[in-house]
């Protein structure tokens, strides 16, 4: 592999890995601190592939379902106006069609939470027609398990504190 096949690394996705790793030891708040100035940095109109990774970051550090959903529907948005070649220049492996499984769970789990469980079926079936992007590995595993817990959570109705969609 010569010099030029080599991707430089990409600062803004290390900072949004550094605040994935604080929310996933417990310091959400720390995080979303982070994410909310990287938002600032990025703009609404900036590279997609930020907007995605840092939306989709930032709904998992949400205490608001509403907030979360509104966050990853951001990231999907985003995810629609990446090219496999910008993924690649930021030195990510996977196309980015292995994004919308996530992207799709996480919107049907919250539209679930919500009690909208038409546009959770709805995600459900678009991530679960996404998956086969997936690897086989332990994150392709993570994923497509998510996806059969939540069929199995919306085949049994709302859950008991459904907050209640309002349109």
């Amino acid at each position: 592999m010569s010099a030029s096949d080599t991707t430089a690394p990409d600062a803004m996705m290390a900072d949004i890995g550094r605040g994935i790793e604080w929310g996933q030891s417990g310091e959400r708040e720390r995080a979303r601190g982070l994410f909310a100035e990287l938002w600032e940095q990025i703009g609404p109109d900036g590279d997609a592939l930020h907007r995605c990774a840092l939306a989709h970051s930032m709904a998992d550090v949400r205490d608001d379902v509403r907030e979360e959903l509104a966050w990853d529907l951001r990231a999907l948005e985003a995810a629609d106006l990446i090219t496999d070649e910008r993924a690649r220049q930021a030195g990510l492996a996977s196309p980015v069609a292995a994004f919308y499984p996530s992207l799709h769970l996480n919107l049907a789990e919250a539209y679930r939470k919500l009690g909208d469980l038409d546009r959770a079926r709805d995600h459900l079936r678009r991530g679960r027609a996404a998956a086969g992007e997936l690897g086989d590995d332990g994150y392709g595993k993570m994923i497509k398990d998510g996806l059969s817990r939540l069929a199995d959570r919306l085949a049994a109705g709302p859950p008991a504190d459904v907050i209640g969609w309002i349109a």
